[in-house]
């Protein structure tokens, strides 16, 4: 029996392997494949990058969730074709690009399938998707956790704002518009035109008088652009490197639980109770923070790690000024601190009351590159010692070599020059 069932698992990883791609392998040829009205999801990468080969998977499956739509996903090996790379200005890898006839977009957020499947699904569109149907709308909530919505006549300045405001932020974010009638059947709208995000299972509205005189229009520009950017992202969202620099663009106060997650996404009790505790607290009490902070955790310390340039026990409570880029730390243990204790650090940053660290100056910045490399060649170190022995020690062998050579070889024709004086002295 258990022949058996070996005998099947290997057949089915037989087949598994035989399946055709759906990820298309691209040549230099693309440069004229691009010009016949395709939409494009291209991974650029290069053969020996360990980021690449942990994308592959990942990336047959966004070829597979892409396969019914408007978008081909394809591949291209940039040590074979440089001049694709040249071409598309690509400096790492991988490096992911949204391809239209007329222009490209490079994607810099997490590499996880949905992410990147709601990104290309967003690029193949209009930047703002007309809802005409009733039964549209719930199909939009279901299957989107935070989108924004126009409703009224698609004139005016307001509608202006918003259709500016959806084009340059539409790789990271669903913007759509709707009528009247459609809307409250769903909800109750108020004065229109009026602009609402809906996130977490709420409506949040931004509606405004449409002036029409040039400073109106000035001021709904800048509010609308700042309230888009600020509510784009959920009350306590899961922060990665991949995200963090857009979450930087809200210009708030970032606050971080930082907590460690193992292989298989599990936090240990007690960060999780604490992460909880500061959720709870950020929820009960939005409208006083939601002004000031932008929340979220990470499950890596090494981002935390990284700002604040010290490895900071865990759970750990970080706040990051977007702006100025200092950064703030709890004097108390955090696992100690109540949901109270923590109101009145975020209160005293509010006030300026407690004492930054950190910055954007260059020592600042050196220091950083230098912790950042030593905890990268520490963790090398741990994860294969023979190896980083071999690459960084080899390297300094053959230097060492170099420089003893030259140093002996002046030692040696300083003793050549010794001894032919020695030599005419004694025939003299």
């Amino acid at each position: 029996m258990d022949c058996l069932l070996i005998k099947i698992f290997l057949l089915y990883l037989v087949i598994r392997q035989c399946r055709p791609s759906r990820v298309l392998e691209l040549s230099d040829k693309f440069t004229e494949i691009r010009k016949d009205g395709a939409f494009w999801l291209v991974k650029f990468y290069a053969p020996w990058c360990g980021h690449c080969k942990r994308l592959e998977p990942i990336w047959a499956q966004v070829a597979q969730a892409l396969s019914g739509r408007n978008v081909r996903v394809g591949k291209v090996d940039c040590t074979r074709f440089p001049s694709i790379a040249e071409e598309f200005r690509i400096g790492g890898y991988p490096t992911i690009k949204f391809v239209k006839p007329d222009g490209d977009h490079t994607y810099h957020g997490d590499r996880t399938r949905d992410e990147l499947v709601n990104y290309a699904i967003r690029m193949s569109g209009p930047p703002v998707q007309e809802v005409t149907r009733p039964e549209s709308f719930n199909g939009i909530k279901r299957d989107n956790r935070l989108f924004f919505m126009y409703v009224g006549a698609r004139e005016g300045p307001l509608w202006d704002v918003y259709f500016d405001v959806a084009s340059k932020l539409q790789p990271h974010g669903f913007f759509y518009s709707t009528n009247e009638d459609i809307a409250k059947q769903h909800l109750d709208v108020g004065e229109l035109p009026a602009v609402f995000v809906y996130k977490e299972s709420l409506h949040y509205f931004y509606s405004v008088d449409s002036g029409t005189n040039v400073e109106e229009a000035e001021n709904l520009n800048q509010s609308l652009h700042r309230w888009v950017n600020e509510e784009r992202f959920e009350t306590f969202p899961k922060i990665t490197r991949g995200n963090m620099n857009e979450i930087m663009q809200t210009n708030k106060y970032i606050v971080l639980v930082v907590v460690e997650e193992d292989k298989i996404k599990r936090i240990p009790a007690h960060m999780l109770k604490f992460r909880d505790t500061v959720e709870e607290l950020v929820r009960k009490k939005r409208g006083k923070y939601h002004r000031y902070f932008q929340f979220g955790w990470v499950g890596s310390p090494d981002l935390a790690n990284s700002i604040a340039m010290e490895k900071l026990p865990l759970p750990h409570l970080l706040v990051l000024n977007s702006t100025t880029y200092h950064h703030h730390i709890p004097d108390d243990d955090p696992t100690e601190m109540t949901a109270e204790a923590i109101d009145h650090f975020l209160w005293r940053i509010i006030n300026r009351s407690v004492p930054a660290y950190g910055g954007n100056s260059i020592p600042v910045r050196l220091y950083r590159t230098y912790f950042e490399g030593r905890a990268a060649l520490g963790d090398m170190w741990k994860g294969n010692p023979i190896l980083t022995a071999v690459i960084f020690g080899l390297p300094f062998g053959f230097l060492s070599l170099i420089l003893y050579s030259i140093c002996c070889a002046d030692i040696l024709d300083a003793d050549d020059d010794d001894d032919d004086y020695e030599y005419h002295a004694k025939r003299e």
